[in-house]
């Protein structure tokens, strides 16, 4: 699904609406509830919790909605940012690691983002996945945006409230980063 290009009229509105009466927050988690449950249900794999975090990042959501200004991103990048931070908070306090699930396709798909198409190695999805292990918080959700989830680089970039430019840098970063580590292994 993604995140929206813009800051729909409709969202606007309903914005407007939601900062003079809290209560219409309830319009925003209905439209909003199920895509962001979705993204975090992909990071943690279990439904209660994800059920869990998803409450507690609308109920983040709802209080903060004061603070929420329009810099040409779409809403919805916010709440999946806000989102994001309580799925890395959950990790944190859980001590536990975030999970990416890897199938062939996505291994040959950045296999071949790094130039590695070409080698025939049956440890390749191993490999990769030592690598990812290596990767911080940040640089893992990246790779998952870019790859797993199928976020278009201005997607990424609206999400972490940067450029275009900047969203490519830093997966290009991370890809030469594995590439690197690739022949240590």
């Amino acid at each position: 699904m993604g995140i929206t290009t813009e800051i729909g009229k409709e969202d606007q509105e309903l914005l407007l609406l939601v900062k003079k009466d809290r209560n219409a927050f309830g319009i925003i988690y209905e439209k909003y509830f199920e895509p962001i449950y979705l993204f975090i249900y992909k990071r943690v794999q279990d439904e209660a919790i994800a059920g869990d975090i998803c409450q507690e990042a609308m109920l983040k959501a709802m209080f903060n909605i004061q603070k929420y200004e329009n810099r040409g991103a779409p809403f919805s990048a916010w709440l999946y940012r806000i989102a994001s931070n309580e799925v890395n908070l959950y990790f944190r306090k859980s001590k536990k690691n975030i999970t990416v699930e890897i199938q062939e396709k996505d291994v040959q798909v950045i296999m071949e983002e790094i130039s590695l198409q070409g080698i025939e190695d049956p440890n390749a999805q191993l490999k990769l996945v030592q690598a990812l292990n290596k990767l911080t918080a940040e640089q893992t959700e990246i790779i998952d945006l870019r790859f797993f989830m199928g976020y278009s680089f201005k997607e990424i970039a609206e999400f972490y409230t940067i450029t275009e430019a900047n969203a490519k840098m830093r997966l290009y970063r991370i890809l030469d980063r594995i590439k690197k580590g690739w022949d240590t292994k």
